[in-house]
Parts: structure tokens; C-alpha cells; sequence
């Protein structure tokens, strides 16, 4: 089973519109958006009315947490004043064009979404999130420290984690041995469709596959592709200069941070 994992479009229809094209090509078995469908730019509603169309079973991000109660807060966590100002002009910015029928969409998004499968006498769990499990905009960056990685995991019974927020992607196999066996989890931050941080300005997503044999005993079972996409970055960042929202959002699409 092939599974197309996506995340923090943040209201970016050219990129979105791009990652469906290449996903439709890879023709997954099913498909999940972990949130963050807006902010930041100037396509909130068309992004919503997008995912809903093909109804893509979505969690919140806490971008989508915040919109969808038209609070001016989105549970950013900016390092400088200078952030914080831009942060504040996008949240207001996003309140001002959202229709009421795509806010009421954001309000309804689930937390997150559990799946389990039943492979060889084992249960396998995949966990969808955010943030992390504990709370919508917890940052789990690659160097959390292992033993607060597993045990985030372990309390959310999680054999396998996804998650965006950071827009960051990396795979993270942790090991857990009691006197008994050696398990496997793993933590796949699935990166950013429209808003990436990682110095590559194109889109990027995950394709999870799990198979017959997959097990939480066999790390190897489990894949993890990273698929990065082309999309027109500038017709992006123009969009954001050509609106109110500061034009540093412009310059971080072009550059990828």
C-alpha cells in the first residue's frame, strides 16, 4: 500500500495545484493533508475549496486551528519582533479575505487521524499529527532527543509518527528493546507543499508504503520516499508582494527558508 502524506500548503495553489499533478502520477493508495492549509499567502479559500473537492481526509494545523476561529493568533512560535510583526499582518490578512463556508470547513478538522493495520499477528499503528500528539504546534525538530522522541510516541501508541509544522522533512527509526523483542518506530516529518524551510525551494512530500510483510519488528519493511516537486515559485512569491502581507514571505518561497 502506497500512501501519499502532504502538509502546510499555507494557502499556496500553485504549489498545491502541482503536488496534485505529480501525486495523481504516482497514483497512491490513499492520501492524507496533515494542515496548515493557510496563511501566508493569498489563496486560503481556493486551497480549502481544493482539498475538499477531492476530499482528502485533513487534520488541523494550527494555522487552521486559529483561522477557523478568527483569533489572531495561529500558535506561531517567532524568534524576533521583526516575525512576530510579519506574523501578526498574515493572521490578519488571512481573517480578512476567509469566507465564512471554508472557516467553518477549518473548524471541523479533526486533531488527528489514527489508522491501524493487522499484518503477521502484529498491530501496526500509523499516527497523523500536526505538531506532535501532546499538542498542535509542538515542534519536533530532527535533533529531539531520542528518549523524548520515544516516549512521545510510545505514550501516543505510535508505531509509525507523520508529522509537519516544520517544514523540515527527515526519518527518524528509533529502536525500542525491552527483555523480550526489539521494536521499531518511526518518526517521518513529511516536510511542506507550500511553505519549505530546508533550503529547497520546491514543494515536498512523503510516500509512506507499507506492504504485506511490514512489521514493527523489521525496520527495513517500512519505506519512506521524499518526493520533492517543481512549482512556480514566482508567480507564488509575486502573489505576496502584489497583497499586504510582507514581501519577507516572498523571499522565503524563493529561497526555500
Amino acid at each position: 500500500m502506497k500512501i501519499a502524506l502532504f502538509s502546510d500548503i499555507h494557502a499556496n495553489l500553485p504549489a498545491l495545484e502541482a503536488f496534485f499533478k505529480d501525486v495523481d502520477s504516482r497514483k497512491p493508495d490513499s492520501i492524507y493533508c496533515l494542515g496548515d492549509l493557510v496563511g501566508y499567502n493569498i489563496w486560503p479559500n481556493e486551497v480549502v475549496d481544493e482539498i475538499r473537492k477531492r476530499g482528502i481526509p485533513t487534520i488541523a494545523g494550527n494555522y487552521d486551528f486559529g483561522i477557523g476561529r478568527a483569533i489572531n493568533n495561529c500558535g506561531c512560535a517567532y524568534k524576533t519582533d521583526e516575525e512576530k510583526e510579519n506574523g501578526s499582518v498574515s493572521i490578519s490578512y488571512t481573517n480578512s479575505i476567509m469566507k465564512d463556508e471554508q472557516r467553518g470547513y477549518l473548524r471541523t478538522l479533526p486533531a488527528h487521524i489514527r489508522v491501524e493495520y493487522q499484518l503477521n499477528g502484529d498491530k501496526l499503528n500509523l499516527l497523523l499529527v500536526h505538531g506532535s500528539p501532546r499538542k498542535i504546534n509542538e515542534y519536533l525538530f530532527e535533533d529531539r532527543e531520542e528518549k523524548s522522541m520515544l516516549r512521545i510516541m510510545h505514550d501516543a501508541d505510535a508505531d509509525i509518527m507523520c508529522f509537519g509544522h516544520t517544514h523540515k522533512p527527515y526519518h527518524r527509526i528509533i529502536d525500542e528493546t525491552t527483555e523480550e523483542k526489539t521494536r521499531y518506530r518511526h518518526a517521518v516529518n513529511i516536510g511542506s507543499v507550500g511553505k519549505p524551510k530546508d533550503g529547497d525551494a520546491r514543494g515536498g512530500y512523503v510516500m509512506l508504503s507499507i506492504n504485506d510483510k511490514s512489521s514493527i519488528l523489521d525496520k527495513e519493511s517500512i519505506k519512506v520516499e521524499f518526493i520533492r516537486f517543481e512549482y512556480d515559485v514566482e508567480k507564488a512569491a509575486k502573489a505576496v508582494e502584489d497583497s499586504p502581507l510582507p514581501n519577507a514571505y516572498a523571499e522565503s518561497l524563493r529561497k526555500g527558508v
